[in-house]
C-alpha cells in the first residue's frame, strides 16, 4: 500500500516544488520582513508606516478591484447570455470573434493601448469628434481611475464571459426552451433559469480576475501616474526609490490578506454549497 503513495508523491512533487519556491518562500519572507525590527526583533512599525503613508491607497485599491469585478461580471454576464440565448445568428457571430481579443494581451500591452486610447487626443475622443458627437473643446482625459477600471474590465471579461459561456452551453437546453415556452423573457430566462445554474463558475472566474486584478502593477503605474493610486505602485515605490522593503512587505502582507479573505468567502459559499447538497 505504501508503494503506491510513494509514487503518487513523486508525480506531485514538480508541482509541490514549484509552490513551495514561488509561493509559500516568498510569503515567508514577506511575513518575516515585515514583523522585523531594525534589530531583529519583533516589531509592526513597518504596518504603522504602511498605514499612516498608504492608508488612502488601501481603500483605492479595494474601491478598483471591487468595481472592476462587479463590472466585469455584468459585461460577462451579458455577453455570455446572448451568446446562449440570442436568436441573431449574425451578432452571436460578432461577439464570438471579438470578445476573446483581449485575452491573449499582457497587461502591460492592453496598458499602453489604453493609454492612446483614453487620452485627450486620443483615438476614442478623436472618434467621437469626427462623428460629431461631441467638440474638440469637450474632450477629456480618461487616464485616472476611471481608465484602470476601464482596462481592466476589457482584460478580464474575456477571461469569465469564456468560463460562463462555456457553463452556459452544457445547460440543458430543455429548461430554456421551456422558460420561453411559458412566455418568459429572454433576459427573465437569463436572469431566473440559467445564472443560478452557473453561478458556481462565475464566482470562480471573479475571485480569479479580483486576485489578478489586485496584483497588477503595470495597468496602474501606465494608466494613471496621479494619486492616489494601487498598492502595488506603492510597493514597487518603496523599493526601487528607498529600498524600504520592510514597508513594501507590510503592503505585500496587506495585499495577501485582502486577497486571502476574498479566498476564504468563496470557499466558505462552496462548504456550505456542498452542505446543502
Amino acid at each position: 500500500m505504501a508503494r503506491p503513495s510513494f509514487f503518487g508523491l513523486l508525480l506531485i512533487a514538480p508541482a509541490l516544488a514549484m509552490i513551495g519556491v514561488l509561493f509559500l518562500y516568498p510569503l515567508g519572507f514577506s511575513l518575516s520582513s515585515a514583523v522585523t525590527g531594525p534589530g531583529g526583533e519583533l516589531s509592526f512599525a513597518a504596518f504603522q508606516k504602511a498605514y499612516e503613508l498608504y492608508s488612502t491607497d488601501i481603500l483605492f485599491t479595494l474601491f478598483i478591484v471591487i468595481v472592476s469585478t462587479l463590472l466585469t461580471a455584468l459585461c460577462s454576464i451579458a455577453i455570455a447570455g446572448i451568446l446562449t440565448l440570442s436568436e441573431t445568428p449574425w451578432l452571436v457571430a460578432i461577439l464570438r470573434s471579438l470578445y476573446r481579443w483581449p485575452l491573449f494581451i499582457p497587461f502591460i500591452v492592453a496598458a499602453q493601448c489604453m493609454r492612446t486610447f483614453l487620452a485627450k487626443n486620443g483615438l476614442m475622443n478623436n472618434s467621437l469628434v469626427a462623428l460629431g458627437l461631441m467638440e474638440p473643446i469637450q474632450a477629456t482625459s480618461f487616464l485616472d481611475w476611471r481608465g484602470i477600471i476601464i482596462t481592466f474590465v476589457w482584460k478580464q471579461v474575456p477571461f469569465v464571459t469564456l468560463m460562463l459561456a462555456g457553463a452556459m452551453a452544457s445547460i440543458d437546453r430543455a429548461t430554456i426552451e421551456a422558460g420561453r415556452n411559458l412566455g418568459a423573457s429572454r433576459l427573465r430566462v437569463l436572469i431566473e433559469l440559467v445564472l443560478p445554474q452557473v453561478a458556481q463558475t462565475l464566482l470562480v472566474g471573479l475571485v480569479l480576475s479580483f486576485v489578478t486584478m489586485l496584483s497588477v502593477l503595470s495597468v496602474p503605474m501606465m494608466v494613471a501616474g496621479s494619486q492616489p493610486t494601487m498598492l502595488t505602485v506603492d510597493m514597487a515605490f518603496r523599493i526601487n526609490s528607498y529600498g524600504d522593503y520592510a514597508t513594501a512587505n507590510a503592503l505585500g502582507v496587506i495585499s495577501y490578506v485582502i486577497a486571502g479573505t476574498v479566498a476564504w468567502i468563496y470557499l466558505r459559499h462552496n462548504v456550505k454549497r456542498e452542505a446543502q447538497i
